[in-house]
């Protein structure tokens, strides 16, 4: 197969808040999308960034006593633990107020410039009395003029799709101050959407494959012709007024690029910004006609995206996109909107807080999602039958029934000597490779998983007719019973291949069993030998989902802090798992020659050996005190050179933030009956 050249993206988020579940069901579409595209030995380069302009963001900045990039970045260091806590793996993260974007964002205005498509005009705009500002879009509201739905925004309704100047709105108001307001007349500049060339591309990019055709059928109403014979759809309005925090137009002092014209640009601007870090050409990438170009974008900016987008890069002279793939919404339990306060809501930290994996949510979005633009429910009970009876029940219990008995009757060594009926099995698995490839390629991740599971059944099937259990009751049956097991544990890195894409994380840990590289599509290795087998996957719990979606408590009036400071950021399960936790013994414990505040223990954690530990407890502890008592210790702590010696690890205590109220050192002490070397979880 050639390979491909890929240029992916996912839509911006806005930088005024944090991820919700809808940013992570897209990003877990795409990066299963682009890890099965590498998988097949493509390059693929996945890109996003922030949505860093608008007036919202300078309005909620100010509203914080922030600037605008310094509110844009506090939001942007939050990023990092939903992306890696998901195994979503983009190449590069990037803002659009970065230097990249404020040079491409005034290339593609020229150039339009240029191709005589951009106009100015003087509009009545709205103005707010109270704040003695023009009001951007997003802060009028007011009734839909097609739909009449009402506190609609003032570019675009979300109950009839409908796209319009904020004039048009009925009985209008300010969202900034309620304030009904006024029309006051400023110079703004338009790209001509609504030119005959435009119109004729628009017609030919959005019929040539590029959408879904539910979406077709949408953006297609806003191409045809209304009764005046004009498209209805506009011209666009891509200027803003000051005071307004954005990128500035080249030619035109205090006129501010529209937040919509330079978000989408933000992602040429995150690729360059890539490229530029490791000394790629940009320019000459994007010049090749090889190069695909892909957006995974939400149903609800279908209009910029598949119109505006698309004629703005054309008649600046660049690439367009390949297809812009639409999706849904996520719902919850049967269709119900999401919200928090009725304890609806999927919070991403919480969910990996709660000790869930991620990859259950990855299987089970990647399980109800396809090429179409529909909604995707997530419901409880349905989601803990998928993991528990489908990941788990089929698919993980492949390994467990078999990996036991080649590690203690065959030293962890396979046989390729397989039955017939084991050899048959494992062929149809390989036969069908380039069905599940194309559900993967085609974005049917629930067709995929469905092919999955479905030959996970004929697995179990082989393993319910060759019953290893009852084999391994007599060592007359060992040839058997290691061919049985060999073709189960070839069978499961088969499966596991299959859903490397879906389960990245878990795929890692099939590799450290196995041996083999899964990261190849149509690498066709037999399993020669497996290492001792580590549980691979735990079951949902109904505790887990009911506290997932507990109501958030009513809050104190007064915020307090626990010990006198806040509970620090967030981590995951995987990231806890990463401190050894070990019950220690104080064999030992002295003063230490020259500190006042420093006591030497000799620790007992179950090793062999003592080690030895610098704890800064003296104003508290007396070592007679501690000698012989249990404690708790970081026992993976890398070693600390210190003046007075090499401390290997760090004792566990506990004090209040304001020492002066409430001054003391407390070692943890362990309950009886816990013995050292004992981890805890």
């Amino acid at each position: 197969m050639p390979q491909r050249r890929l240029f992916v993206t996912t839509a911006l988020p806005y930088a005024n808040g944090k991820f919700h579940i809808g940013h992570i069901m897209e990003y877990i579409q795409a990066d299963i999308w682009v890890r099965y595209q590498r998988m097949r030995g493509h390059e693929v380069n996945f890109v996003c960034a922030d949505d860093a302009h608008g007036a919202p963001i300078m309005i909620a900045a100010e509203k914080a006593g922030k600037t605008p990039q310094q509110f844009v970045a506090d939001i942007a260091a939050g990023r990092k633990p939903y992306l890696d806590g998901f195994h979503i793996a983009f190449d590069n993260w990037h803002s659009t107020d970065g230097a990249e974007n404020h040079e491409l964002a005034g290339q593609v205005y020229l150039d339009l410039k240029k191709a005589g498509l951009i106009e100015t005009r003087t509009i009545e705009q709205f103005f707010d009395p109270e704040k003695n500002m023009f009001l951007p879009d997003r802060f009028i509201k007011g009734e839909c003029p097609k739909c009449g739905a009402k506190d609609q925004y003032g570019d675009n309704c979300e109950s009839c799709g409908a796209v319009y100047s904020p004039t048009e709105l009925k009985a209008p108001y300010s969202a900034l101050s309620g304030a009904r307001p006024v029309l006051k007349n400023s110079e703004h500049f338009f790209f001509r959407l609504s030119d005959p060339r435009c119109i004729e591309f628009l017609k030919q990019w959005t019929t040539s494959g590029a959408v879904q055709p539910e979406v077709l059928n949408k953006i297609s109403e806003w191409i045809a012709p209304g009764e005046d014979g004009k498209p209805k759809m506009g011209d666009w309005d891509i200027s803003r007024d000051a005071p307004y925090f954005g990128i500035e137009i080249p030619d035109a002092p205090g006129k501010y690029f529209y937040v919509w014209l330079d978000a989408p640009i933000g992602y040429l601007a995150s690729l360059k910004n890539y490229f530029g870090k490791s000394g790629r050409d940009y320019d000459a990438f994007m010049a090749d006609p090889a190069v695909e170009q892909y957006h995974f974008i939400g149903k609800d900016i279908i209009t910029f995206h598949t119109l505006f987008w698309p004629a703005m890069l054309h008649f600046s002279g660049r690439k367009v996109p390949n297809a812009v793939y639409v999706h849904g919404f996520l719902t919850v339990n049967n269709g119900e909107k999401m919200s928090k306060s009725r304890g609806t809501g999927l919070d991403p930290l919480k969910y990996l807080s709660l000790g869930m994996n991620p990859e259950w949510l990855r299987y089970y979005l990647a399980a109800k999602l396809n090429a179409k633009n529909e909604d995707v429910d997530f419901n409880a009970d349905d989601f803990m039958l998928r993991v528990n009876s489908d990941l788990v029940g089929k698919y993980i219990n492949i390994a467990s029934r078999a990996a036991g008995f080649l590690t203690k009757r065959f030293g962890g060594q396979l046989t390729h000597a397989f039955d017939p009926q084991g050899a048959a099995l494992l062929q149809a698995l390989r036969d069908a490779g380039a069905c599940i490839a194309e559900h993967y390629d085609s974005r049917e991740y629930g067709k995929a998983s469905r092919e999955i599971m479905a030959l996970a059944d004929q697995v179990n099937a082989y393993v319910d007719q060759n019953k290893p259990w009852e084999l391994a009751k007599d060592e007359a049956n060992n040839v058997q019973l290691h061919q049985v097991c060999s073709v189960l544990i070839n069978a499961f890195a088969i499966l596991s291949r299959y859903l490397a894409p879906v389960l990245p994380s878990l795929a890692q840990d099939v590799e450290k069993l196995t041996g083999l590289q899964l990261g190849r599509w149509d690498d066709g290795q037999d399993v020669t030998s497996i290492t001792p087998y580590q549980h691979l996957m735990q079951r949902v719990t109904p505790e887990q989902l009911a506290a997932l979606f507990e109501p958030p408590a009513t809050p104190e009036p007064e915020k307090v802090l626990p010990g006198g400071e806040e509970i620090a950021p967030v981590i995951t399960i995987d990231d806890f798992a990463k401190i050894d936790l070990r019950i220690a013994r104080i064999v030992e414990c002295e003063p230490v020659e020259g500190s006042t505040k420093l006591l030497r223990l000799s620790l007992d954690v179950g090793e062999g050996r003592l080690r030895n530990v610098f704890s800064g407890i003296a104003s508290m502890y007396k070592p007679e005190d501690l000698r012989g008592k249990l404690t708790v210790m970081v026992a993976n702590l890398a070693p600390r050179k210190m003046k007075f010696g090499i401390s290997e690890g760090m004792v566990l205590a506990a004090s209040h933030a304001d020492e002066k109220s409430q001054p003391g050192i407390h070692v943890l002490e362990p309950w009886p009956g816990a013995q050292p070397g004992m981890r805890i979880h």
